[in-house]
């Protein structure tokens, strides 16, 4: 009786923990997978960034969707969808029984929203790229990111070794979404690695972990908080909201893919970037980050889809093409010289499958073709 009592008694210790866990485990399942992307608090700890209601974006003429857009919907699970031009809204549409209101998980699109943040952290000669990463977060000293300098996390030519299978649940991710269901903190994951399989700043290869290591850059370098850092520098002035982060035990931002915003803002967020950091008429990200940041600069593969810092570029992309990536089908993609944004939440389980990248820039391509006037 006592065994069970002790059982019992340590069930409801870690209630919480252990459901998390669970949810984590199912958060893919097809039948859960929708409702999970915009419900991610009961699988993860949470912060507001910012609590209150975001501008309007206005309204534009209604502009239809190329020829096949509605079979490309079905397929890849699409759940938002927002296309901008010239900064107005022209087609806005649900699916999958959510709604405008749903607050949609980015998963890698926040690298993305950190790179505009730590431009602004560089612009204000608090931290240069040159600078080695321990410097600024002294708890990676002794691990494979000590003798990383800040411009190999930003382009993911750090060298450490990390596995990103998804499918496979003993790889390096999946072992990180177990340290943050059950309470754990990532500065510790990360100082535990210690593996390389390149040398820095040699090649480029995503690894997730890069972006958290420049997030514990901006959190050393000012003091606070990325949560408070994206309220009051970023989001805030771009009139975003409402926003929220996953967080792990300790309350740190889980910065490489925990943002959860509506669609309408990650369009919003696009804007800020194809408006070269302006947004109703103040520069809130230098210009001069935004160009770096989306051009090509990463040691990536001849031949295959190029890497800036912490923004994707399509191979054969026309300048000012760039776009925020996430798994499960999160997309946010620009065209700086159509003027033209979309954004895209999705929970598709075949998002990595051979050429699916390729179709979705293609129908991006071809929704951004149709917001020309005719003529």
């Amino acid at each position: 009786m006592a065994l069970l009592a002790l059982a019992a008694g340590v069930v409801g210790v870690y209630r919480q923990e252990l459901q998390r866990l669970w949810t984590v485990h199912t958060l893919f399942d097809q039948d859960k997978i929708v409702s999970n992307f915009s419900n991610m608090g009961d699988a993860f700890l949470t912060a507001p960034v910012i609590a209150k209601e975001g501008a309007t974006l206005p309204e534009g003429p209604s502009i239809p969707l190329p020829d096949g857009a509605d079979d490309w919907i079905d397929a890849r699970r699409i759940t938002g969808l927002v296309v901008l031009h010239d900064g107005k809204i022209t087609h806005e549409s649900y699916h999958q029984g959510t709604d405008a209101n749903d607050m949609r998980i980015s998963w890698s699109v926040a690298k993305s929203a950190l790179s505009l943040l730590t431009g602004q952290i560089v612009a204000e000669g608090k931290l240069s790229l040159d600078d080695l990463v321990v410097l600024h977060a002294p708890d990676l000293a002794g691990s494979a990111y000590d003798g990383v300098t800040v411009q190999d996390v930003l382009q993911m030519e750090s060298g450490v070794e990390f596995d990103e299978n998804y499918a496979d649940p003993d790889s390096d991710i999946n072992r990180m979404g177990r340290v943050i269901a059950l309470g754990g903190g990532l500065d510790d994951f990360t100082a535990a690695l210690t593996a390389r399989d390149r040398e820095p700043g040699a090649a480029w290869k995503y690894v997730s972990m890069d972006t958290h290591v420049l997030g514990m850059v901006l959190r050393g370098v000012t003091g606070q908080r990325i949560a408070d850092l994206m309220a009051d520098r970023l989001m805030g002035p771009a009139g975003m909201g409402p926003v929220t982060y996953l967080t792990d035990g300790e309350g740190v931002a889980f910065v490489l893919g925990g943002l959860n915003m509506r669609t309408r803002d990650y369009a919003r967020l696009g804007l800020l970037v194809e408006q070269g950091g302006i947004m109703e008429g103040r520069q809130i990200v230098p210009e001069a980050w935004v160009d770096a940041s989306i051009t090509p600069s990463a040691k990536t593969a001849p031949g295959r889809i190029k890497y800036g810092y912490q923004w994707w570029v399509p191979a054969d992309a026309a300048l000012g093409e760039v776009m925020g990536r996430g798994v499960y089908g999160q997309y946010l993609y620009i065209d700086r010289g159509r003027q033209t944004v979309i954004a895209v939440n999705a929970a598709d389980r075949a998002f990595s499958g051979p050429g699916i990248t390729a179709s979705m820039v293609a129908m991006f391509r071809a929704i951004a073709a149709r917001q020309q006037p005719a003529g």
